[in-house]
C-alpha cells in the first residue's frame, strides 16, 4: 500500500458544511457535516446550500459513500434533491445511499416523484451516459449500528427532539478515534453515554438570551417552544464535560448571529477542554486536534 493510501485510511475528520438553522443567513448555511474516515466520505444532513459547501470543502456529492439524516425537519433535508441531481451532473456512476429514520423512504420517493417530469426532460435532452446517480437507495434505521466501511463503524443514537417522533445523533468510530454528532436534541443521557471519550463532540446550541420577540415573526411562546427541543448555551458545556469529550465543537446556532465571546465564556464555566465555535467550512481533525479554516490551521491539542 502506498503512503498516500495509508494516510487516507488513517484520516478521520469532520468539516462543518453548514452551521446555521432555518433563519436564512449568507454566512451560515443549513445544517450539514462531512465526515471523512477509512478512505470514505459521509454526509450528515442536507441543509440548504450543501452541494455548494461540499465543493468548497474540496469534495463532491458524486464521491459520497453514504448520506445520513438525523431527522426529517426541513432544514436538515431540504437540499437532498439538489444533491442527487448535482451528483448526476458530476458523473456519479451509482445510486446515492441514504440512511435515515422511519419516514425517509416516503420522503425520498415523494421528492423524486414530484420532480419526475423535470428529470425525464433532462434525461431525454442531456443524453448523459448513465442515470444510475438518479436512483436513491434508502435504508430506514433504528438505534444501533448503521453501517461499516473498512474499519469505520457508524452508530445511530436516539436523541430527544420531541415532538419529532424519531431523531438521531451519529457516532463515528475508526482507528481508535471517535466523532460524535448530536443532531437536534435537548440534553439527552443516551447521547452523553454514546459520546463518552469522543475526540470531537459536535453539538447543536441555542443561545436563548439572544432570541428576541419580534411582533409578527416570533412571540415569547414561539421562542420558548423552540428552546424546549434544543440544547441551550448554559447546558452544552455540562454535556461535553459529562461525556469527557476531548474537543467540543458548537454548531447549528439559533440564532445565527450572536455574541461569540459571551457564548465562549458561558460554555467555559462548565467545560475545561478546547471549545470551537463552528464556522462553515471549518475542518477538525480527530487525531491531531488541528482546526483548519481557510488558510489558517490551529492546533488545539
Amino acid at each position: 500500500m502506498s503512503l498516500h493510501n495509508l494516510d487516507m485510511l488513517l484520516v478521520m475528520d469532520i468539516t462543518l458544511l453548514g452551521t446555521g438553522c432555518p433563519i436564512c443567513d449568507t454566512r451560515r448555511f443549513g445544517p450539514a457535516n462531512l465526515v471523512r474516515a477509512s478512505g470514505g466520505a459521509f454526509l450528515v444532513d442536507c441543509g440548504s446550500g450543501v452541494t455548494q459547501r461540499l465543493i468548497g470543502a474540496g469534495s463532491r456529492g458524486a464521491d459520497l459513500d453514504a448520506v445520513l439524516l438525523t431527522h426529517l425537519h426541513s432544514d436538515h433535508i431540504v437540499d437532498l434533491y439538489q444533491l442527487v441531481v448535482s451528483s448526476w451532473h458530476q458523473g456519479r456512476p451509482k445510486p446515492q445511499r441514504v440512511f435515515g429514520p422511519p419516514g425517509t423512504k416516503r420522503f425520498v420517493e415523494g421528492t423524486m416523484e414530484l420532480w419526475r417530469p423535470e428529470l425525464e426532460l433532462r434525461i431525454a435532452h442531456e443524453r448523459r451516459p448513465s442515470t444510475e446517480a438518479l436512483k436513491v437507495d434508502v435504508t430506514e434505521i433504528g438505534p444501533g449500528e448503521v453501517l461499516r466501511h473498512g474499519d469505520l463503524v457508524v452508530t445511530a443514537v436516539a436523541v430527544d427532539h420531541q415532538p419529532v417522533t424519531t431523531a438521531y445523533g451519529f457516532v463515528f468510530d475508526a482507528g481508535g478515534r471517535r466523532i460524535a454528532i448530536s443532531g437536534d436534541t435537548r440534553p439527552c443521557p443516551a447521547l452523553i453515554e454514546a459520546a463518552k471519550g469522543a475526540d470531537v463532540l459536535v453539538h447543536e446550541v441555542m443561545i436563548h438570551r439572544e432570541m428576541i420577540v419580534k411582533p409578527g415573526q416570533r412571540s415569547t411562546e414561539t421562542i420558548d417552544r423552540v428552546a424546549s427541543y434544543h440544547t441551550l448555551s448554559d447546558q452544552v458545556g455540562k454535556i461535553a464535560a459529562q461525556a469527557g469529550a476531548r474537543i467540543l465543537t458548537l454548531t447549528h446556532f439559533v440564532p445565527v448571529r450572536f455574541d461569540q465571546a459571551a457564548l465562549l465564556a458561558e460554555v467555559r464555566r462548565d467545560y475545561g477542554g478546547p471549545i470551537v465555535i463552528g464556522e462553515d467550512l471549518m475542518r477538525i481533525d480527530a487525531a491531531t486536534g488541528a482546526v483548519t479554516i481557510g488558510e489558517a490551521v490551529i492546533g488545539l491539542t
